[in-house]
């Protein structure tokens, strides 16, 4: 039996843990062959050498592409780009991969869609169709999706997004989304084994605080900095999970401002990466989520965890009534901080919707990429919105 060559490009702990599933269900499956390619912020010492999680979970790396991550400026995250391009190049060329996925919006995967795209190596694309107004991952992920073959979207206004795009319909899967199925089946750690492995000590409130580079307004994204950490450190009595951010332009001065405030406050601890499993444990052991990182809007709601998004960087993406949307001051924060321990909104939580589904979307993931023809995929035609149309009607 020959088997389907499936490479999965993981370039940050973000998308590895979303794709940790699919991958287990691929390396899983007796008629393909899954080939994982790391690169990006996963093999930088900055921000945590996140690749020993993915040797941890036993997943072979069948290729490495560093990407010399010296700083984070626009000039060198450019220059980044391009060295994945040539790095995901040889790594095609060497694994002669039939199939390739991708997650996201990150500049490494533009790289891996690009370099796919000159090598004639289809594309399967998750998570396309979605908005995040405040970064430039917006504009990456759109031209992802027209650099692919195949689209796994998670909510159907995503999905028409895609096919509004041009992309035929019947090559769009409506799937929902992937942190619903990481939230829901990934094993958790207690309050004594976070403590014991991190040095956290928990208090009588706690919360989980991610704060990313507003990449499309770096000085916006300074002064919603600067309303979150003076929030927060009007808080009494609650303690302070700290990720800092990945590898976006702008994140040295993010990182160093946010593990300042840490390293002066005994309640607040800050760590470059906790590993998927550490993080949906302090997620779900926490009072909230606070910052302006997808999690809080994907995951956060399917644990039952309240979020308080702080400013513009998530702007259009759909939301749980779990979430909390505040202007970047800090008296809208301390507000907001007030509404998210109150009982009568933590009651509210047991009664929460999803908007990215009830899970699933790993298996339907894989199923598909096992048994989808690939037989003239990479023939693309730009199908127009009243072809969609009637395309869709008759499905």
């Amino acid at each position: 039996m020959t088997k389907r060559r499936i490479a999965v490009v993981t370039g940050s702990r973000a998308d590895f843990g979303l794709l940790s599933r699919v991958i287990a269900g691929l390396r899983a499956a007796p008629d393909v062959e899954c080939q994982v390619i790391v690169t990006g912020s996963h093999l930088s010492a900055a921000h945590g050498n996140t690749v020993s999680e993915i040797e941890d979970a036993g997943v072979p790396v069948a290729w490495c592409v560093e990407l010399g991550l010296t700083g984070d400026t626009a000039v060198e995250t450019a220059k980044a780009m391009g060295r994945a391009t040539v790095g995901l190049a040889d790594a095609y060329a060497a694994l002669r991969p039939d199939l390739i996925v991708l997650l996201g919006d990150r500049y490494e995967i533009l790289a891996a869609a690009s370099a796919a795209a000159v090598a004639c190596i289809p594309v399967a694309h998750l998570h396309g169709g979605e908005i995040s107004a405040g970064a430039v991952d917006d504009a990456i992920r759109h031209a992802v999706t027209k650099l692919s073959h195949l689209h796994f979207v998670a909510a159907e206004p995503y999905h028409r997004r895609v096919v509004q795009m041009g992309e035929h319909p019947q090559r769009v899967f409506l799937v929902g989304g992937l942190g619903v199925d990481l939230a829901r089946h990934t094993s958790r750690l207690s309050r004594a084994e976070l403590e014991r492995d991190t040095g956290f000590r928990f208090g009588p409130r706690n919360l989980v605080v991610t704060f990313h580079p507003v990449t499309l307004d770096p000085a916006q994204g300074e002064a919603e900095l600067d309303a979150l950490l003076d929030a927060l450190s009007a808080l009494r009595d609650t303690h302070l999970v700290f990720t800092l951010p990945n590898a976006d332009v702008g994140n040295v001065s993010v990182r160093h401002r946010v593990a300042s405030f840490a390293a002066s406050r005994p309640t607040a601890w800050a760590f470059p990466s906790l590993g998927f499993r550490r993080y949906l444990s302090f997620v779900a052991l926490s009072d909230g989520v606070v910052g302006n990182s997808s999690s809080g809007l994907i995951e956060a709601p399917a644990l039952g965890i309240g979020t308080i998004n702080v400013g513009r960087r998530q702007d259009g993406r759909l939301r749980a009534s779990s979430v909390l949307d505040c202007s970047p001051t800090a008296a809208e924060l301390s507000q907001s901080l007030e509404t998210l321990f109150s009982p009568a909104f933590r009651a509210a939580l047991l009664h929460v919707t999803n908007p990215y589904g009830d899970g699933g979307a790993s298996e339907a993931i894989v199923r598909i990429l096992r048994s989808v023809s690939l037989e003239r995929i990479l023939v693309k035609t730009f199908c127009d919105i009243d072809e969609a149309f009637v395309l869709t009607a008759h499905e």
